[in-house]
């Protein structure tokens, strides 16, 4: 780690900053797997989707952002490329084979319900340590993620 004027302990950095780390693989891994949604999806929703999962994939992007600088502002080493991300996501892998509107709609919100869970864990996680702004990153990520989930999620909803 590196030296840093911020006031919490060397121990809670240390601590703080490995799920940080775990939620920065998984953001890496959401961002390229709801792309891959973005590029492959087909059917008569199309561009609907399309634009939709772009926007998602943008948003993810901007989170993944955050969660690295905290680390880094903590005295950490973001690892936030391609392999590392595929190397240490908590993400099922996405289908490959995946070309229909609901095909894809499903993998996304699937993967954006895990990826909201484990990032809640990191708020009660970052509380117990007493890092309240990594705590409070991961609420702003939460707060975010469950908003995109809810617009994924309404492709899949129909009245009854």
């Amino acid at each position: 780690m590196y030296k840093t004027r911020i006031d919490l302990t060397a121990s809670v950095r240390e601590e703080v900053i490995p799920l940080l780390q775990a939620r920065l693989a998984d953001a890496v891994d959401l961002f390229t797997q709801v792309k891959q949604a973005h590029w492959n999806v087909k059917g008569p929703t199309f561009i609907a989707l399309h634009e939709l999962f772009d926007k998602v994939a943008e948003i993810v992007e901007e989170h993944g952002d955050l969660l690295a600088e905290r680390i880094t502002a903590l005295g950490g080493r973001a690892d936030g490329t391609s392999r590392a991300a595929a190397e240490r996501s908590s993400l099922a892998e996405y289908p490959l084979d995946a070309t229909s509107g609901p095909q894809h709609v499903a993998a996304v919100a699937d993967r954006l319900a895990a990826f909201g869970k484990a990032v809640r864990g990191g708020i009660d996680h970052a509380t117990r340590l007493g890092d309240a702004d990594s705590a409070d990153i991961f609420t702003e990520i939460s707060r975010e993620i469950d908003k995109q989930l809810w617009f994924v999620e309404a492709h899949m909803q129909a009245d009854r």
